[in-house]
């Protein structure tokens, strides 16, 4: 695709480096048996549902801001609007998982809730943001909260099953990496458009106000999520399938009673629960998710009060910038981690890419300075490391587990292991955003100062932001040093899986 100056267009050069990424891997990684392999396609249509995952989540934290600098709230209460709602997942997300694995449907176990949930997320975001005018802050406060609840119940419809389906899309140790590198890398794309949410809403060309920004910005936010979001159910298929065996003992078993399910929901939870490889990978990323959005508002107001001196349209700017910067580094980072998880072993690669961002951290402490605002692009770079390590090594490091659970208990759980680590995530965006309010506090930050924020209050949020997630990341690697699944391991379960299950629980497609 060429734009009328002859120049190709960002798209078509987003798509050209993937392309060349994917076979690039496809030459060096080649001995994958065919029927293992998804598809450069439906790779790239489980990837649609990353970018819709993503979307959602980064507009969510991202629209907040305008809640404080576009409404006045106070900062702690804005941190609770983006907490509490996330504590309703440590219930939905469990039992949307357990739904999804004992949903039998001649459309699958996964694709009839990615379907209705990517249209129910979508409308409801629109009419959340679409704030009524002139009300209270309590008004806005319970507006908010229960808006956001609804949401993310129709979220965790569509999230959870898309996450158990990538787990089970192929059996093959690096495919699975492959496929999560893939979903990861068009999943960035939200990141390279959400940085500049808070410019688009604060745009006066455009809107007379931060909220009329967010209203209008929310409208098209829901539009992409169910035109995007509806695409991996229609156009890709679930690979496991029960044995004749196990659906003929199925069908002669009478329709469970809501106690009985209930039961069986908590022994299920309770063994997920313990597995070992599975709490160290969830504890890793809970403390790096958790370290990157505790602070993740903090660079704004950094920016905008420390190198800006208050002036929030110029701030902004360079804060779109900073993270567009982050978020196309994202994609080389991808890519190599990707690389090494397939060479060095996926443990391996997490220590490196973690390791990394460490150093990007620390670095805004000495790169976000007055009157030299480019120095503030440096540790961007850097930083992308850490997400875009973790979101590409954990899935296919957690579909690994889920094949020692089934050789353990005969169950195949993707969408209750999915869940639970999804709501990890969620537990420290919702630990994270009231944390980050209660921090922003705690410096003294007062919206009222504007750019006459004091030096001590500056001095805080420089630490907070550059330090915080130091700390978290290097208990993450602690977190992860014994995990125990290893490349030889995982062939040696998924030999004894097949020789259990037969190939006839496995129905691959062509692709």
């Amino acid at each position: 695709m060429k734009t009328q100056g002859g120049r190709e267009g960002a798209t078509g050069l987003w798509a050209r480096a993937l392309a060349a990424w994917h076979n690039r891997l496809e030459a060096v990684y080649g001995d994958t048996p065919p029927r293992d392999r998804v598809g450069f396609l439906r790779m790239v249509v489980y990837g649609i549902g990353a970018f819709v995952n993503n979307t959602m989540a980064a507009a969510i934290g991202g629209m907040l801001i305008v809640l404080n600098l576009g409404l006045g709230m106070d900062p702690a209460i804005v941190g609770l609007l983006g907490s509490l709602p996330r504590l309703t997942d440590a219930l939905t997300d469990p039992l949307m998982g357990y739904v999804s694995d004992h949903t039998r449907s001649r459309w699958g176990r996964r694709r009839p809730y990615i379907f209705a949930g990517a249209i129910a997320a979508g409308l409801i975001y629109m009419v959340l943001w679409w704030l009524p005018t002139g009300q209270s802050h309590t008004f806005y406060f319970w507006w908010f909260l229960v808006g956001s609840i609804i949401f993310y119940l129709a979220y965790t419809m569509f999230a959870t099953p898309w996450v158990a389906l990538g787990y089970e899309l192929t059996p093959d140790y690096h495919e699975r990496t492959r496929l999560m590198g893939v979903q990861n890398f068009i999943g960035q794309l939200a990141y390279v458009v959400s940085p500049w949410f808070l410019w688009i809403m604060t745009n006066r060309d455009w809107f007379p106000d931060q909220v009329e920004g967010a209203r209008w910005l929310a409208v098209i936010i829901g539009v992409v999520v169910i035109g995007l979001g509806v695409l991996p159910a229609l156009l890709l298929r679930e690979r496991f399938r029960d044995t004749p065996e196990v659906a003929a003992a199925a069908e002669a078993v009478p329709a469970r009673t809501l106690r009985e399910n209930l039961v069986d929901f908590g022994r299920g939870l309770k063994i997920t629960l313990s597995s070992g490889p599975f709490l160290k990978l969830g504890a890793a990323t809970f403390l790096v998710f958790n370290g990157f959005i505790l602070i993740s508002s903090f660079q704004y107001y950094v920016i905008i009060y420390y190198v800006f001196g208050g002036d929030q349209e110029l701030g902004s700017k360079w804060a779109g910038y900073s993270g567009t910067v982050g978020a196309i580094s994202t994609f080389l980072v991808i890519a190599l981690v990707t690389w090494l998880g397939t060479r060095w072993g996926k443990r391996h690669a997490f220590f490196f890419a973690i390791g990394v961002s460490m150093v990007g951290y620390v670095l805004k402490w000495f790169c976000y300075v007055p009157g030299v605002p480019w120095l503030l692009l440096l540790p961007a770079p850097l930083m992308a490391f850490g997400l875009g390590g973790l979101f590409t090594l954990m899935g296919s490091m957690i579909a690994d587990v889920v094949d020692v659970d089934e050789l353990e208990t005969h169950e195949r759980r993707e969408g209750m292991f999915g869940s639970i680590f999804w709501w990890v995530v969620k537990l420290g965006m919702a630990v994270a955003l009231a944390g980050g309010g209660v921090l922003l506090e705690a410096t003294g930050f007062d919206v009222k100062l504007e750019g006459m924020q004091s030096a001590q209050t500056i001095t805080l949020m420089r630490l907070f932001d550059a330090f915080v997630p130091v700390v978290t990341s290097a208990l993450a690697i602690w977190a992860v040093w014994a995990y125990p699944i290893t490349e030889k391991s995982a062939h040696a379960v998924r030999e004894a899986l097949e020789r259990r299950r037969g190939e006839v629980a496995a129905a691959p497609e062509k692709g």
